[in-house]
Order: C-alpha cells, then sequence, then structure tokens
C-alpha cells in the first residue's frame, strides 16, 4: 500500500513542484480555503493556543492571527512540495543569510556546532545553507511511516550536503563523527513538547510553565559544540531572511538547562514580534498543566 500511495501521489507532487511562484501560490490559496474555511483542520487548537498565551489580545486580533497563520501554512506546504525541483539559484535568492559569516568564523575554527530553531517563519529551506560552508549537515527529524516518501525527502536534502538522522539514531552519529574528526553543523527544532516520561526540564515558553526538550544542550555539552541559533523573518511571501545568534561557544561553562533557557527567551522574542509566522497547530501547551510539583 505504501508504494501505491507513492506511484499514485509522487506525480501529482513533481507536477506541483514545477508551477511558477504564482501558480504555485494560487494553488496556496485555494488549499486555504480547504483548510482553514471547509474542514477547519486543527482550528479548536489554534485558537486556544492563541487565546492562552495572548490573554491581552482581542478576539478580533486572535482571528486575524489565525488567518494569516493558515494563509503562511499553507505556503509552508507548498514551498516544501516545491523543493522537489527548486533550482539552488532561486533557493539562494528566496532563503537569504544577514550573516553566514558568523556561521563560517566557527566552522573555520574547526568546531561543530548546534544549530537551534523553532517551528517558526519557514525551516524547508534552511538547507541552502550547504552551499555557503564546508561542514557536513545533520538534521534530526522523525522517519515518515511511508518509506518511500521517507527516502524521497532524504534524496532532496541530499543534494545540499544534508542529511536527515532520526532522532533515536542522532546520538551514535555524532559520537562517531567526532571520533573521525568530521566537522558538522546539525540542527535541531527544539520548541515541541517532549513526552512526560522524558520531560526533565520544566520552564515558562510564552507565560506558561511546560516541559521542553533539553537533547540539543546535552549533546552541545558532551561534544563541545558551538550552540547557534537562528530565527527566521518572513519579507515577504515566499522570500525569507535568516539571521544567527551564538548562544555559546563553550557549552561546558554553562550550568544546566541554562542554554535551553536562552534559547526558548529567543523563540519567545520573534513569536512576540510577529505571532502569525509560528505552528500554532501543535499541541505545545498540552502538558501545562502536570508539571512535578518540586519544578514549579
Amino acid at each position: 500500500m505504501h508504494f501505491l500511495a507513492y506511484i499514485l501521489v509522487y506525480p501529482l507532487l513533481y507536477v506541483i513542484s514545477i508551477l511558477p511562484f504564482r501558480m504555485l501560490y494560487a494553488v496556496s490559496d485555494g488549499l486555504y480555503i480547504l483548510i482553514y474555511r471547509v474542514f477547519g483542520y486543527r482550528k479548536k487548537v489554534v485558537k486556544s493556543n492563541l487565546n492562552l498565551v495572548f490573554p491581552e489580545k482581542s478576539d478580533a486580533e486572535i482571528k486575524r492571527i489565525t488567518k494569516v497563520f493558515y494563509h503562511h501554512l499553507c505556503d509552508m506546504i507548498l514551498e516544501s512540495i516545491k523543493s522537489l525541483t527548486i533550482s539552488e539559484n532561486e533557493m539562494r535568492k528566496r532563503f537569504t543569510f544577514t550573516n553566514v559569516e558568523l556561521i563560517q568564523n566557527i566552522e573555520s575554527q574547526g568546531k561543530s556546532i548546534i544549530l537551534m530553531c523553532a517551528h517558526y517563519g519557514s525551516w524547508e529551506w534552511i538547507f541552502i545553507l550547504q552551499t555557503y560552508i564546508k561542514s557536513r549537515g545533520n538534521a534530526v527529524y522523525k522517519p515518515l511511516a511511508n518509506k518511500y516518501f521517507d527516502r524521497l525527502v532524504k534524496r532532496i536534502r541530499a543534494k545540499y550536503n544534508s542529511y536527515l538522522i532520526a532522532t533515536k539514531e542522532i546520538i551514535p552519529t555524532l559520537i562517531q563523527e567526532k571520533r573521525e574528526g568530521v566537522i558538522s553543523i546539525n540542527g535541531f527544532v527544539s520548541d515541541q513538547s517532549p513526552k512526560l516520561n522524558k520531560a526533565f526540564h520544566w520552564n515558562e515558553f510564552m507565560g506558561v510553565n511546560v516541559p521542553v526538550h533539553t537533547g540539543a544542550e546535552m549533546l552541545a555539552k558532551k561534544l563541545d559544540m558551538a550552540v547557534v541559533f537562528f530565527g527566521v523573518k518572513k519579507v515577504k511571501r515566499g522570500y525569507y531572511e535568516t539571521t544567527f545568534k551564538t548562544i555559546t561557544l563553550t557549552p561546558k561553562d554553562y550550568e544546566d538547562y541554562q542554554i535551553t533557557d536562552i534559547f526558548l527567551k529567543l523563540v519567545e522574542e520573534q513569536i512576540r514580534e510577529a505571532p502569525e509566522y509560528y505552528l500554532w497547530t501543535h499541541k505545545r501547551w498540552k502538558h501545562k498543566d502536570k508539571a512535578p510539583k518540586q519544578d514549579v
């Protein structure tokens, strides 16, 4: 069944991917009508999240943010499909970096990097960073259930010397690379909610006490990697601008969870600046009432 689904869906994805951007966004507009107005995909989750973290905002403002968010979500879906065939030059034009020399300078020191980000703006085209640097690129991800689509996604990323590493494989992979002297840049989307049985740290995120992923910090300390945050600004439709910020070059100098807390604050700053570009469909605050008493 997985192969059948692949051979039926892939041709459609390919046709969409070769559309000019003007037509691609026309498809996105149609998808918005289906997802937001017809099916109301996770609309209750989105509004619940927004009302929770922005109690000061009016219903009209929450509605405006919700609509813009769904338009952006549909754009991201179509831009992800566009990754199948988009050229390197086109992607470099649409996903730019204000200070890529920060990454290049760390790389020149022979130091690997933990690159932390959130589900904000666009993270789909960050792989174009590999065309500016020499380091191997790894990104932590959850493998797709359909192995054929999983291979497709991996193949797309590999075009720019980037490799998707399953969560359970990332620790042995990075340890092995460290032994072999491989300099790498490793992407972690670290704002999602961990399982309760793996929640070692709680802190306020957007004013709400929640469990926080700490794996990126743990690996940075274990393998002495620099930690860099990247924030994304949506300049206009189909165009993004990324800025890097060094959290630390010496992670072992920080107390446990301090790096993670700095990351959370940086994520909050970009959300509060333009909340419509955060991924509100995630149930990020689902464990908000379950913190152990000693951590509250």
